[in-house]
Order: structure tokens, then C-alpha cells, then sequence
């Protein structure tokens, strides 16, 4: 399937989504089932079908240090955004949170093998594990303890969370007793599970999709969708090429960089009661944008060879 006809694939499969939960065909905690299902079953798969085929490179230290850049610009901007634009302090805490950590677990191991070949998913795993998932149990969680006024996450706490992730309990595994080319039969299995993601990642993400926005959120709206999808995957591709990464590892960092903002940093935001309204739109529209900012990315990638 080329990357176009894939996403057009997708495009239809939200649609599907947000009518099966328009409609109430499905019930109304579906989608956080399907999620479920994703990060207890079809990402350990994942996790354990290509984590094996890792092997140490020296720019991969690059490729790591890419997210955790674009973790700090995203900062300034967000400042900046906040002071110039008088953004309210809700709204400041969701462009903190929202433009730096993209969907690259339940999105970006969807997307990756078919952006930039099956041979790519063991980067991303690469930038998703020592990269987002990090910054969010970090720094997402002091942010939204700072600006939400919650308890503040100790070491403990941070440790506990990481340790019990499905994904980091299947990478622990796979790097210890997984060959890299398992028999055939368990091969075969994996792939099905893996194969899965797509589909049940953007149906559950189109029985989620929130379009609807107060007129107050319309500018960090605007704000934070141009820095995600734009102005950060320009730093993450301009990073790649300083490091002198490989055109495999360069294609993922900015695709990594340049998926929506995550379902989880959202959620977060919403629990704490911060613009939750915003969070929502941020990822809603993130999604349906990306549909077509992802292709554009794919087009100048290719074009660099």
C-alpha cells in the first residue's frame, strides 16, 4: 500500500470511527478499550518483534537527543507564544505539553513502517522509549503538578511508572531473551499483532475526535498546531542533518516530531482541569491536519534522499 493510499486508509477509518461513536453503534468507553487492547497487547508485539534487530550505532545518541531538543525550543516558543499573545496560564500549560510530545507510541509505530520502512520501527522504538515516554513521565507530570496545582511527582513515584509501562516491560524482554530472528511460528504471530496497530489505533482515535472550540482557545490553537506540525519538524529535520544522522534515522526523527500531539498529554491536561477544551481541539484537529502535513514531510524527505 503506498503512503498516500494509506492515508486516505486512515482518513476513512476515522471517519468510520467518529460515526460509530456519533451514532452510539459502539458503546461509549470503547475506545479506551481499544487502547487498552493497543498498549497492553499490540505494542508489547511490536516492542518485541523489532527490538531485537537493534544494535548499537553512534547516531543513535543523536537521534535521542532530538526530542529532548525539541522539548527545550518548544519551551521558549510556548513562552514566548504566551507573553506576546497574553495566553491564559491554562492555555500556556497545554502548548508546554502538547507541542512537544507527539503520539509516537500508539501513532508513530503505525505510521513508521509505512513512512519509512519496517526496517524504521526499531528507531522508533529508539526515540519513543528513550525520548517521549521519558520527557512525559518527567517533565509532563511536574508540568501538569506546576500548573495544575497537584501533588508533585517524586523519583518513586516517576520510577514505578516507567517500570510498569507494557512497552518498556516488553523491551526489557525482548533485549534479553528475544533472538533476532525468532522461529518462524512466533514470528508469523507477532507480525499479526503488529500488522493490527494501524487499524485499531485510528478507530479508537476517531471515536475520540473532538473538533468542536471555544473562541477564546482559537490563537494557541492555531499557535501550537503550526509550532507541532511545522516549525518543530523543521528543527528536528535541521538536528538531523547537523548530527549527520542516516537518511533512515533522519526520516524518523522528523516524523517522529511531526505526528499529533499525544492522546496521553491530553488527557493528563484534562484531568488536572487545564483547558481541557484546548487539549481536546489540539489533538482532534493535530490528527485530521496531520493527515496532510505527514505526506508533505514524506514528499520533502524523499526529495532529500
Amino acid at each position: 500500500m503506498s503512503v498516500f493510499s494509506t492515508f486516505a486508509f486512515i482518513l476513512v477509518l476515522l471517519a468510520v470511527g467518529r460515526v460509530l461513536s456519533w451514532r452510539r453503534i459502539v458503546p461509549d468507553n470503547a475506545a479506551e478499550s481499544l487502547n487498552l487492547v493497543v498498549l497492553y497487547v499490540l505494542l508489547p508485539a511490536a516492542v518485541l518483534l523489532y527490538a531485537p534487530k537493534i544494535t548499537f550505532e553512534r547516531e543513535l545518541i543523536g537521534l535521542v537527543a532530538v526530542p529532548w531538543i525539541v522539548l527545550a525550543a518548544s519551551i521558549v516558543l510556548s513562552l514566548a507564544a504566551a507573553k506576546a499573545f497574553g495566553f491564559a496560564r491554562d492555555s500556556t500549560a497545554v502548548l508546554l505539553m502538547q507541542v512537544p510530545l507527539s503520539n509516537t507510541s500508539f501513532i508513530g509505530y503505525s505510521l513508521i513502517p509505512v513512512l519509512a520502512g519496517a526496517g524504521a520501527l526499531r528507531y522508533a522504538l529508539i526515540y519513543d522509549q528513550l525520548g517521549t515516554f521519558i520527557i512525559l513521565v518527567t517533565y509532563g507530570l511536574a508540568l501538569v503538578a506546576w500548573y495544575g496545582g497537584g501533588a508533585r511527582p517524586t523519583p518513586a513515584s516517576i520510577l514505578r511508572r516507567v517500570v510498569s509501562f507494557p512497552p518498556v516491560i516488553a523491551l526489557v524482554v525482548a533485549i534479553l531473551f528475544m533472538p533476532a530472528e525468532p522461529p518462524p511460528s512466533l514470528d508469523r504471530s507477532l507480525h499479526l499483532l503488529a500488522d493490527a496497530l494501524l487499524p485499531i489505533v485510528v478507530l479508537a482515535l476517531g471515536m475520540q475526535l473532538r473538533l468542536r472550540l471555544p473562541r477564546r482557545y482559537i490563537v494557541p490553537l492555531v499557535v501550537g498546531l503550526v509550532a507541532k506540525l511545522v516549525l518543530m519538524p523543521l528543527l528536528a529535520l535541521g538536528l538531523a542533518i547537523a548530527f549527520g544522522l542516516s537518511p533512515t534515522m533522519r526520516d524518523v526523527a522528523v516524523y517522529m516530531t511531526a505526528l499529533p500531539p499525544m492522546v496521553t498529554a491530553g488527557a493528563l491536561l484534562a484531568m488536572a482541569g487545564l483547558a481541557p477544551e484546548l487539549a481536546a481541539a489540539m489533538i482532534g484537529y493535530g490528527i485530521v491536519l496531520s493527515m496532510f502535513t505527514l505526506p508533505a514531510w514524506h514528499h520533502v524527505l524523499s526529495q532529500l534522499g
